[in-house]
């Protein structure tokens, strides 16, 4: 069984999205920034991306995630042409989804994760966002490890990551950096305890 894995670009300030988020601009005014690193033109941004694509297995990301990137996503998902499947998390299925779609919609944390962990095999889970998902399965013990993009950046409003994580300390070691212009690659793995909850 793969690991899972948190993965998600944040600004110094601690936000994933900027503030200011609408239809047009689901990442917020500016927020767009979070995520310049992996379309740049340095190798080691790249690398990141493609490895962290190559060991994929699945994904999961929350409803509002999926409305908000679907118009840029496509059938195909965030992998494009990979066509990894995505699992979402919904009380329900949405009256349009893409014909084709790598899509599948899941009620509750551990039944996504169950039905992510059977498509992805021995090749790792990925828990994408937004903020409400990473942290559910933060509180639940659910993750192996964070991938944290560190962009650059002070947004000074927006989402924040690491809210809501309720009162118990989670332990991380660190595992890797790879700094660049655009980013800092970090890896954090969690203890044993964080990890079984």
């Amino acid at each position: 069984m793969g690991k899972v894995i948190f993965d998600i670009s944040m600004s110094l300030d601690g936000y994933m999205t900027a503030a200011g988020q609408t239809a047009e601009e689901p990442m917020g005014k500016g927020g767009q920034r979070l995520t310049e690193w992996a379309f740049g033109a340095d190798e080691r941004d790249r690398e990141v991306l493609t490895t962290g694509v190559a060991g994929l297995g699945s994904v999961i990301c929350g409803r509002r995630t999926y409305d908000t990137s679907l118009p840029w996503w496509g059938p195909e998902g965030p992998t494009g042409p990979a066509r990894v499947p995505v699992f979402v998390l919904s009380h329900g299925e949405p009256g349009e989804v893409p014909e084709g779609g790598v899509y599948t919609f899941v009620d509750g944390i551990e039944p996504a994760l169950s039905a992510a962990r059977e498509a992805a095999g021995d090749r790792y889970v990925t828990v994408m966002g937004g903020a409400e998902t990473g942290q559910q399965y933060l509180r639940a013990g659910l993750v192996d490890e964070l991938s944290i993009h560190l962009v650059p950046v002070l947004l000074g409003g927006g989402t924040r990551m690491f809210e809501n994580l309720g009162d118990r300390e989670i332990a991380v070691d660190n595992a890797d950096v790879i700094q660049t212009s655009a980013a800092t690659h970090l890896r954090f793995r969690l203890s044993a305890d964080a990890a079984s909850g």
